[in-house]
């Protein structure tokens, strides 16, 4: 089974769940209702919900400090994240920094190209000895640094492969089995059919923190300096 996902096939589901969003909400009432305004307030750190940064933030951090991208690639990046991130209700500033944070700001081998790897995705530290035309499987990666085969995912674009992968990831732990819009849903297939989550971890992160000792292991800090790293990010903007 071939799973392909392309930047329009993605954003067009989540508008398309927007606009009849939208036309739920101007149809005419038959009656009025008038109901109190409640103010829901995130905790910190939450995944799903409004971008927590900006844009024109995000690109003023990483544009001068990774290697690997030259600044129109980072915008194209960081707008990818923030387009598909909207669309998917989730706080992609937040997963900006922790791609931030797993990749040196853009400057690890693992998220240069041809990986794309954004967020350590699949990456074990496992290593094989082997030609380089001999992988070990469809998830190694050849380090011609050091002659091994190495595990973890490569993308073969950001905007297509990349960006849908992390934040659908971050979409799984975030909703159990089964919730979400449709559009969450396909990105949580996309990202589970390039990397499977066990059931029992759907669902049990609400915040960055949470993901602690789950994403990353030991990773007992984890969630606490993306969180730091966010900031940052934000100060310097």
């Amino acid at each position: 089974m071939t799973i392909r996902f392309t930047r329009r096939s993605v954003l067009l589901l989540g508008l398309t769940a927007l606009s009849s969003s939208l036309v739920r909400a101007q149809e005419p009432s038959t009656q009025n209702l008038y109901l109190p305004f409640v103010a829901r307030s995130l905790p910190l750190g939450a995944l799903l919900g409004p971008p927590t940064g900006t844009v024109e933030v995000a690109i003023a951090w990483l544009s001068p400090r990774s290697t690997a991208y030259t600044p129109y690639d980072v915008s194209v990046i960081v707008n990818g994240y923030a387009e598909i991130g909207a669309a998917a209700e989730l706080d992609w500033f937040l997963a900006i920094a922790q791609c931030a944070h797993e990749t040196g700001n853009l400057t690890s081998w693992w998220c240069q190209r041809p990986r794309r790897n954004p967020a350590g995705i699949g990456v074990t530290g496992a290593m094989v000895e082997a030609p380089p035309d001999q992988s070990p499987g469809p998830d190694w990666a050849w380090d011609e640094r050091i002659q091994r085969w190495r595990a973890g995912l490569s993308f073969a674009s950001w905007l297509d492969e990349s960006i849908p992968a992390h934040l659908g990831r971050l979409l799984a732990y975030a909703l159990p089995v089964g919730a979400g819009t449709p559009y969450q849903q396909q990105l949580i297939t996309y990202a589970l059919f390039r990397r499977p989550l066990p059931d029992h971890l759907r669902g049990v992160a609400l915040t960055i923190t949470d993901l602690n000792g789950r994403w990353a292991y030991p990773g007992t800090e984890y969630g606490q300096r993306i969180l730091d790293l966010a900031e940052r990010m934000r100060n310097a903007g």
